[in-house]
C-alpha cells in the first residue's frame, strides 16, 4: 500500500505544477485589471469643461463682432468723445479768430485809404491854385526869384503826392473814358477825331488805382 501511494505522489506533483502556473498568470491579469481605468463619466466631464472654456472665450468675440456688424464701429469712450469735442471747439475758435484778424486788417486798410483819400482831396485845390498862378505869370517875369520859389514848392508837393501813390490822370489826346474823365463840353473837330479829349479844364488824380477826382475835359464829337 505504501508503494502505491509513493507512485501516486509524483502524479499529484505533476498535476499541481500546471495549477501553480495558472495561478501565476491569473495574478498578473488581476494586477492588470486592478489598474485604474478612467470612467466614461469622468472623461465626458473633462471634455465638457474644455468646451465650456472655449465657449466662454468665443462669446466676447461674437458679441464684439455683433456690435461691429450692427453699429459699424465700436462705441467710443467718453474720454475720447470729450477730447474730440474740445479739439473741434478749439479749431473753430482759431478759424473764427483768423477770419476776424483778416476782416479787421481789411477794415483798417480801407479806413486808412478813405482817410488818405479825404486828405488828398483837400490838398488838390491848393495844387490847382499853384497851377493857375504859375500859368498866369508873363514870360518876362518867370525868371523872378519869387516865381522860381513858388514853382519849386509846387514841384515838391507833386513829388510828395506821387510818393504817396497819387498820380495825375492823362487826358489830352486820349480817348474819352467815363471812368476817368468828366466831359463838360463837346466840340466839333474833324482833325481831333471822334470821342477824343481835346482840352483839360481841371486835372484829375488817382490814389492806388482809385480815382480821387475825375478830369474835367472837353471832348470832340
Amino acid at each position: 500500500m505504501e508503494e502505491i501511494r509513493k507512485e501516486e505522489n509524483p502524479e499529484e506533483i505533476q498535476k499541481e505544477d500546471p495549477k501553480e502556473e495558472y495561478t501565476g498568470n491569473s495574478q498578473e491579469e488581476e494586477e492588470k485589471d486592478s489598474e485604474p481605468v478612467p470612467e466614461k463619466g469622468e472623461a465626458s466631464e473633462e471634455s465638457s469643461e474644455e468646451e465650456d472654456r472655449e465657449a466662454e472665450n468665443t462669446e466676447p468675440q461674437d458679441e464684439e463682432e455683433k456690435k461691429k456688424g450692427f453699429f459699424g464701429k465700436k462705441k467710443k469712450d467718453k474720454k475720447d468723445i470729450r477730447i474730440e469735442e474740445l479739439t473741434d471747439r478749439v479749431q473753430r475758435q482759431m478759424a473764427e479768430f483768423d477770419n476776424f484778424r483778416k476782416r479787421t486788417e481789411k477794415e483798417k486798410s480801407a479806413m486808412f485809404e478813405m482817410g488818405a483819400k479825404s486828405v488828398i482831396e483837400k490838398i488838390l485845390p491848393t495844387i490847382d491854385n499853384f497851377e493857375r498862378g504859375l500859368a498866369g505869370i508873363p514870360e518876362d517875369k518867370k525868371s523872378d526869384p519869387f516865381v522860381d520859389g513858388m514853382d519849386k514848392v509846387y514841384r515838391q508837393m507833386l513829388s510828395t503826392l506821387e510818393g504817396l501813390g497819387v498820380k495825375p490822370i492823362e487826358a489830352v489826346g486820349k480817348e474819352f473814358d467815363p471812368n476817368l474823365h468828366n466831359a463838360v463840353m463837346h466840340v466839333e473837330e474833324e482833325e481831333a477825331g471822334e470821342n477824343i479829349v481835346v482840352e483839360e479844364f481841371q486835372k484829375g488824380y488817382t490814389y492806388h488805382d482809385t480815382v480821387v477826382r475825375h478830369s474835367m475835359v472837353k471832348v470832340a464829337n
